[in-house]
């Protein structure tokens, strides 16, 4: 699923943003990295990297990479002890008004697609995403 079909340019710039955050001031241990569908923090840090890539280039996107994504975003834009928290605004430059409108928004338009994954985890070998299923 291509970035720009399903969002608009806001949302992709956000999702970027946010993923971008996890490092620099966010702070995430190996479990919660794990808890959120990635190997450990490392993983995480490298798919955050992958996916801010095929985000700007407007690349297909698999569901596991956007449920990550999406859930990626919450944490570290709501958790202080985790992610950016507070500072939020200052590392970002997005307020939390506007960023907490993008991200409802960006739930909305993403539902159909993370769907397969609400309240499962989110490894890769837990649920076979529509795009997979023959």
């Amino acid at each position: 699923m291509l970035p720009g079909s399903l969002l608009g340019d806001d949302e992709v710039g956000l999702l970027r943003r946010a993923l971008l955050e996890w490092g620099g001031p966010a702070h995430c241990s190996d479990e919660l990295a794990v808890g959120m569908g990635f190997d450990g923090v490392d993983d995480l840090l490298d798919q955050c990297h992958r996916i801010r890539g095929a985000l700007e280039r407007d690349e297909p996107m698999s569901s596991l990479d956007w449920a990550r994504a999406l859930l990626a975003t919450e944490i570290v834009f709501v958790s202080d002890v985790a992610g950016s928290g507070y500072q939020w605004a200052t590392t970002t430059g997005y307020t939390d008004e506007f960023t907490i409108r993008l991200i409802r928004s960006i739930q909305r338009k993403l539902a159909k697609v993370v769907g397969p994954f609400f309240g499962k985890s989110l490894s890769a070998t837990t649920v076979t995403p529509p795009e997979e299923k023959g």
